[in-house]
């Protein structure tokens, strides 16, 4: 527990700077692809970690070997890139009660921020309401003879889809100058996902929810990154505000079990849990349109 807690806080950290040099260094109407090219190196990284783990030596090696990815991911950046060095004079003082206050941005002085903070929330939540059970969803609904082999399929599925779309999606927003039109239609195609494994309950129907969650997804990453870094409050603090806007990818995989377990345990089960992903999905692609800053 101590190791999985350090490495949620060193990586988030680096996840955290790392992104916020996209807003500091990228020219704006080249976002979407970045964040694209981003999304695609999250999605690579979870299939080679899984394929490390599953395939490559067994869970001790595949630590050990995603342990050497980190360093060797990192010296590239480190060792060639060099960040502007801002005068020792422009720098805020730092004490333990400008870190504490940095956790909060007033969604009243800054609605844009919270919004799109809101809609990345809330369509997280969706997916990971939707994809949380599927093992038990193959197993108890479907009365798949091998439960694990089928979650394998589709998550490389899902995978094949969302690489299809993310740079693309990113791509064409950068293109056509917009960024609310595809995070809502993104969202909707998610909710029709996660509609069918409420409605669809066959294995086709499993398949054809992976394909477009894959899609929808793909599309969201890296649209919803660029959109995100066009309502940052001010220059001075996009690190700090990227890494509370990482808050809102990490936050749900943690609410979404305990959401989860009393819907499939107490209130309808698996077709009811569906139902709720779908509606919350929905929600936060139809709350992108309270955004007034970004088109």
């Amino acid at each position: 527990a101590l190791g999985w807690c350090l490495v949620q806080l060193t990586l988030n950290a680096a996840f955290a700077a790392i992104t916020a040099a996209v807003p500091d260094r990228v020219p704006q109407r080249q976002r979407g692809a970045v964040g694209g090219w981003v999304g695609a190196a999250q999605i690579l990284g979870v299939v080679a970690g899984t394929g490390l783990a599953t395939v490559a030596g067994g869970v001790v090696a595949g630590y050990l070997a995603c342990a050497g990815f980190v360093v060797l991911g990192a010296l590239p950046y480190v060792l060639a890139h060099r960040d502007p060095a801002l005068p020792a004079a422009r720098r805020p003082a730092l004490t333990w009660r400008a870190v504490l206050a940095g956790f909060w941005i007033s969604p009243r002085r800054h609605p844009d921020l919270g919004w799109a903070w809101l809609t990345r929330f809330l369509i997280n939540l969706g997916n990971a309401l939707a994809l949380l059970y599927l093992l038990y969803y193959l197993r108890d609904v479907l009365h798949r003879p091998d439960p694990d082999s089928g979650v394998l399929v589709l998550t490389a599925v899902n995978a094949v889809t969302l690489l299809g779309t993310v740079v693309v999606g990113g791509l064409w927003s950068d293109r056509v100058g917009r960024r609310q039109p595809f995070v809502l239609g993104a969202g909707v195609i998610m909710t029709a996902a996660t509609g069918l494994l409420a409605g669809w309950q066959t294995w086709p129907g499993a398949l054809c929810a992976a394909a477009l969650l894959g899609v929808g997804f793909g599309v969201f990453t890296s649209v919803d990154f660029a959109l995100m870094t066009e309502v940052l409050p001010a220059a001075a603090h996009r690190g700090k505000d990227m890494g509370l806007i990482n808050i809102a990818n990490a936050l749900p995989q943690v609410a979404a079990p305990a959401l989860a377990a009393p819907i499939v345990q107490h209130l309808g089960g698996y077709r009811a849990l569906y139902c709720v992903a779908a509606a919350v999905g929905l929600l936060g692609a139809l709350l992108v349109r309270r955004i007034r800053g970004v088109a």
